[in-house]
Parts: C-alpha cells; sequence; structure tokens
C-alpha cells in the first residue's frame, strides 16, 4: 500500500508556526512598541517643558531654630560637671529614646564627651 500524503505544507505557514511558537517579535509588533515609546517620550518632554526647573524654583526659608539636637544635647551635658544620665537629658531637651542614643553615640565617638559610668555622661 501507498501512504497518502497530507497537504504540503508553505515555507510561509512554516515560518509563521516557527515565530509564533518561539514568540518572536514580528516587524509589526517592533512597530507599535516604537509607537508606544515615542507617544511616552512626547508625553514627557511637555511635562518637562511646563514644570519649572530646580534652578526657577524659590526656597523658602526655614525658621532658625535654637540649635540642632546634637548641639542642644552637647549644652545639657556640659552645664553638669558631675555628669548626667540619659533620664536627666530627656527631661530638659525632651528626645526620644533612640534619638538621644543615637546623638550621645555620636558625641562619644566623635569625642565630645566622655563616659564617666554606666549612663551617666560628662563633657570632654
Amino acid at each position: 500500500m501507498v501512504k497518502k500524503r497530507g497537504k504540503p505544507v508553505s515555507f510561509d505557514a512554516m515560518v509563521k508556526f516557527f515565530m509564533q511558537a518561539y514568540q518572536i517579535p514580528t516587524k509589526r509588533d517592533v512597530d507599535k512598541i516604537l509607537k508606544g515609546m515615542e507617544r511616552i517620550e512626547g508625553q514627557l518632554r511637555t511635562l518637562m517643558s511646563q514644570t519649572p526647573s530646580a534652578s526657577r524654583k524659590k526656597r523658602t526659608p526655614r525658621e532658625k531654630s535654637e540649635g540642632n539636637a546634637t548641639i542642644r544635647v552637647l549644652e545639657v551635658i556640659r552645664k553638669r560637671k558631675d555628669g548626667i544620665d540619659v533620664p536627666g537629658i530627656h527631661a530638659e531637651t525632651g528626645f526620644e529614646d533612640k534619638k538621644l542614643r543615637n546623638i550621645i553615640f555620636r558625641l562619644h565617638k566623635l569625642g565630645k564627651i566622655k563616659r564617666k559610668d554606666r549612663g551617666v555622661y560628662v563633657g570632654a
């Protein structure tokens, strides 16, 4: 018996099948993406031209504070010749524990304060 051959497959159909199977983009797909990118770039250009640049913006002056937190804590510690503990610093400055711990660590690292006892600090 002779085997019957199926429909002959065209080369174009075979290429189309492989492009779909391996998700290879076509020229139409690439053109569609490029058109979308050009649209987005145009929108970005219009937004950039509408918003003033950073050099044109006027800065609002900040209110002068009594000094930053580190300076305030250092002054409190230096006032007490015999030393002060963290609750005492907290009572005078009103800063939270985490902030005080960070400031005290930084001041000790810089050598501006010394540890007299555990939790008691004096000015260096």
